[in-house]
């Protein structure tokens, strides 16, 4: 990846070129484009005064190319961020797709017909990292759990949102200004990956409106991906890696090489492509899996085998153009973007790094596209969105 600064007298933006090799001076006449550029925004979004983002759990767009963002307004009550007239962001909040604030909801509501998500729990992936420090191993930030988490939003403009913290089994569906339409699930009941009622700790959602069914990354407690009715909420099927039934026994321990784990350990991201396969980012085996609609395993591809650390593989997206051609993986391990070819599931490019600068990621959590191509991401300890600005396609130098 290179980076190319342009700089005026009114911003600056950073020009990202996803490549294996270094670009070329000049692009020859009729060559084959095969990689996605971006512009990241470094304006993006803009808060009202005095609000702030705490970690951002998700971060998604919807049909009209708005922003919507599920953060954990927790993080920023220790400390002094809330001093001097600074107040936590609501927790669900949606911006234009030009940055604007336009609304915010969400959160605990006494006597309210749903169940909030928890924010307490120890967050399982950094308790397994064998290579994060003791701060690290609370859920990254120092705090115990996390709460809100996955958040998608329907064709039909409905948010959906899951959490996992300690105890949540449930996925809660909401319309556009805030209200409660429907629970799946409930809190604080004791299930295995193989329970068709209740969920453990959910991490990614997404909603594939051709069959009307919300599909739900259930990784933190389970080891599975689980389908419901969007309507009713009712059971539709579940599975594991390879299509396996779940097995909640079997071991974690992370393999580099060979054959890959036959379970799932914290699978985490899910989206589904326009002609009806399921991805799957399986966080700490550093993969993802697709899937027919009914569970038939069909490929898996690595993201950085070897990496350490909570896995490589967090969130996932699709690009826009027709075919879909590109596959993008939230690399929380090592702070970037990775991006596949979608037919073989193989690494051709990467965007970004570690670091605070635009462009840069700290904790680099979820991501997803807008109907326009752009990359919306949200980081969970860097307490931030950014938008990235599609600009079309490149060709490798090798």
């Amino acid at each position: 990846m290179r980076k190319q600064i342009f700089t005026s007298a009114s911003f600056a933006v950073v020009t990202l070129v996803a490549l294996l090799g270094g670009l070329p001076s000049a692009m020859p006449q009729g060559a084959k484009p095969v990689l996605p550029v971006f512009e990241v925004d470094p304006k993006f979004p803009t808060m009202p005064d005095h609000m702030l983002l705490g970690g951002v759990g998700g971060a998604t767009a919807d049909s009209h190319g708005n922003v919507w963002v599920f953060h954990r307004p927790h993080t920023l009550e220790e400390g002094n961020a809330t001093e001097n007239g600074y107040r936590p962001a609501p927790t669900v909040i949606e911006f234009s797709a030009d940055g604007k604030y336009i609304q915010g909801w969400g959160g605990p509501v006494k006597g309210s017909q749903y169940e909030w998500f928890n924010r307490g729990g120890l967050h399982s992936a950094f308790a397994e990292c064998q290579s994060c420090t003791t701060e690290r191993r609370l859920n990254g930030d120092g705090r115990p759990g996390s709460g809100e988490h996955g958040i998608a939003v329907d064709a039909k403009d409905n948010v959906w949102l899951t959490g996992n913290g300690d105890g949540d089994g449930q996925v809660l569906k909401f319309s556009k200004d805030g209200k409660f339409l429907l629970q799946i699930g409930r809190g604080g009941v004791a299930v295995d990956s193989n329970d068709t009622t209740h969920l453990s700790r959910p991490a990614g959602i997404t909603v594939y409106d051709k069959t009307n069914e919300v599909f739900v990354a259930d990784g933190y407690g389970n080891r599975r991906v689980i389908v419901f009715d969007a309507n009713t909420g009712a059971y539709k099927r579940h599975w594991g890696a390879y299509g396996n039934k779940p097995d909640d026994k079997a071991s974690k321990a992370r393999q580099a090489t060979g054959a890959g784990p036959q379970q799932f350990n914290t699978p985490h991201g899910i989206e589904v492509s326009n002609d009806g396969i399921v991805y799957v980012t399986d966080r700490a085996n550093n993969r993802v899996q697709s899937f027919t609609l009914d569970g038939k395993f069909v490929k898996e591809g690595f993201i950085k085998r070897e990496s350490q650390g909570t896995g490589t593989a967090f969130g996932v997206a699709l690009s826009t153009d027709p075919e879909q051609r590109f596959v993008y993986i939230a690399d929380g391990s090592n702070e970037r973007i990775a991006i596949l070819d979608r037919t073989s599931l193989a690494e051709i490019g990467h965007i970004g790094g570690p670091g605070r600068k635009a462009g840069e990621f700290f904790h680099l959590h979820s991501l997803d596209v807008d109907p326009q191509g752009n990359i919306v991401t949200g980081e969970s300890q860097g307490y931030r969105v950014q938008k990235f600005i599609y600009k079309g396609l490149s060709t490798t130098a090798r």
